[in-house]
């Protein structure tokens, strides 16, 4: 599904699963865990003695059981399913562990390149079929660690999701519990020469999941939609990334219709078309809003967004869906129609646009059940419009670095992007700017009279100003304004960063029971 934001990102959520049948021996059930070895020989000899090996990662998936482990060794596995035929790789048994023995030299590749040139970026080495790399499909306690992923790419029936724990995309139902990833690479080299046929969407990406699940020492890239996701899980996510990077995506981290126990800390985004964007959608995938409160809470919030570096995300040439479909490009962070969320103790340097907005989302879509603007506000500001408050979120101790140098006017360190006077404000206090004066929009953001504390009060309202700039930076409207006052960067052509070599896990062999490849 695509929307647009009016004020914000447009998150395209692909739709998929499939099995791929491997060959390999039957492994009969055993009472206690078993290691299943994957090799095939493409860019290193197996160990010799010690086989058979399952020659596809999928078919140690089939033969395995849960709790089992599967230990992939170096190589390029061009995992594409005959029998579900929208995955690589297709997991819906509980409690799977899959391993690689190194982040960088396991590979499994949705093109149709060699082992000797993984992740190709030539059209004539891709396969168009709409798939998804890893998928793990309503199974809790699969964890997956330690290799890399790319070029699963999308087509007119979605998909392009890298790696993806699927609770029931679509069913509006939390149907997944625990999941964990760690030293995961995800990428795409593959851009169009023109139109989007084929960018891959999502990097690493987790819906409809109750947890407790935690994404960290990964990396993903060159994503049309975000690097990172975790959403459908209103209040429910209970979920931490930490020690993350995204880079050169539409979006570092998106999550919409998110929130609970949610925290990303300590992480990286930078060089992507905007940072990270929490944000409501009257979305077909699961009821709204983007709601930060802890369970049962009325004020409390459990959605944290704190002590990332937060930079340089002023890049028009990423990976992108469409013009506009993406949060206004040069925005660090962007609340956007979401509610009670902290963001704080992050470092947010050279941000063009705004360092922090948060901003109301009017939503034109008109989705399937279950979503019927819950959270929202009906025919607002228009007919057929769901309008998502943002309300109640809390920003402060936050350090920013030559932001709002696009020099438009309300380009800012702060922004509070409302259509009217809400109760509590989005408060912000005890941000910082280093080098310089904190820069608002409102003015004077920080005071008591305009969105400071005390945070319990109503808030100042609309900033006519700053939404005109908002609405040319995303260019879904026409622009208010004219053409010499709102200067963003356009797309001029798309760039894809090269795949990095990155840590692997320190030891792949820990926790594992004796097998040959950890003798």
């Amino acid at each position: 599904m695509r929307r647009s934001f009016l004020i914000g990102a447009a998150l395209m959520v692909a739709v998929g699963g499939g099995s791929a049948l491997g060959a390999g021996p039957a492994t009969a059930a055993s009472p206690a865990p078993a290691v299943l070895l994957v090799c095939n020989g493409s860019t290193a000899p197996c160990p010799a003695g010690h086989g058979p090996y399952y020659r596809t990662v999928q078919g140690a998936v089939d033969a395995a059981h849960p709790g089992d482990w599967i230990l992939i060794y170096p190589g390029v596995y061009h995992e594409k399913s005959t029998q579900w035929p929208t995955a690589g790789v297709w997991i819906d048994k509980p409690d799977l562990h899959l391993r690689g023995l190194n982040r960088n030299r396991v590979i499994i590749d949705g093109s149709n390149g060699t082992a000797a040139h993984p992740c190709p970026s030539a059209a004539a080495e891709q396969d168009f079929t709409p798939r998804d790399g890893i998928v793990v499909w309503k199974a809790s306690g699969v964890t997956i660690q330690n290799l890399t992923v790319c070029d699963y790419l999308s087509g007119s029936t979605g998909h392009g999701n890298e790696i993806w724990w699927d609770g029931g995309y679509g069913t509006g139902k939390i149907g997944m519990g625990s999941f964990t990833g760690s030293y995961l690479t995800a990428t795409s080299e593959y851009a169009p020469a023109t139109g989007l046929q084929g960018l891959a969407q999502y990097g690493i990406f987790a819906d409809n999941s109750r947890g407790p699940g935690l994404i960290t020492h990964s990396y993903a890239s060159n994503m049309a939609d975000s690097s990172f996701y975790v959403g459908a899980c209103k209040q429910a996510c209970d979920t931490e990334l930490a020690d993350d990077t995204g880079v050169n995506s539409a979006l570092g981290y998106s999550g919409t219709n998110s929130g609970g126990r949610l925290i990303i800390t300590h992480s990286v985004f930078v060089l992507n078309h905007a940072g990270v964007v929490p944000n409501s959608q009257n979305s077909a995938d699961a009821p709204p809003p983007q709601d930060g409160r802890c369970p049962g809470s009325a004020t409390k919030s459990c959605m944290f967004i704190e002590h990332n570096l937060i930079e340089d995300n002023n890049n028009a040439n990423t990976p992108n869906d469409g013009v506009g479909e993406a949060a206004p490009v040069g925005t660090g962070i962007q609340v956007a129609g979401g509610a009670y969320d902290t963001v704080t103790g992050n470092i947010i340097a050279n941000q063009g646009a705004w360092g922090i907005v948060t901003s109301d989302y009017p939503d034109p879509e008109t989705p399937p059940p279950p979503s019927h603007c819950q959270g929202g506000i009906e025919n607002d500001p228009a007919p057929g419009v769901c309008l998502f408050r943002a309300i109640g979120n809390r920003i402060y101790g936050n350090v920013f670095i030559h932001d709002g140098f696009f020099g438009n006017q309300t380009n800012s360190d702060l922004a509070d992007a409302t259509l009217s006077s809400y109760t509590p404000r989005n408060c912000f206090f005890g941000n910082v700017a280093r080098g310089g004066r904190l820069t608002s929009a409102p003015a004077h953001i920080e005071r008591a009279s305009v969105d400071g504390k005390p945070c319990g009060k109503a808030g100042t309202g609309v900033d006519v100003a700053l939404n005109d700039q908002m609405i040319c930076n995303t260019g879904v409207e026409p622009c208010p304004l004219p053409p010499a006052e709102a200067q963003y960067p356009k797309q001029t052509r798309t760039v894809m960063l090269p795949l990095p070599r990155l840590p692997s896990m320190p030891d792949p062999c820990a926790g594992l029971p004796k097998n040959a490849f950890c003798p």
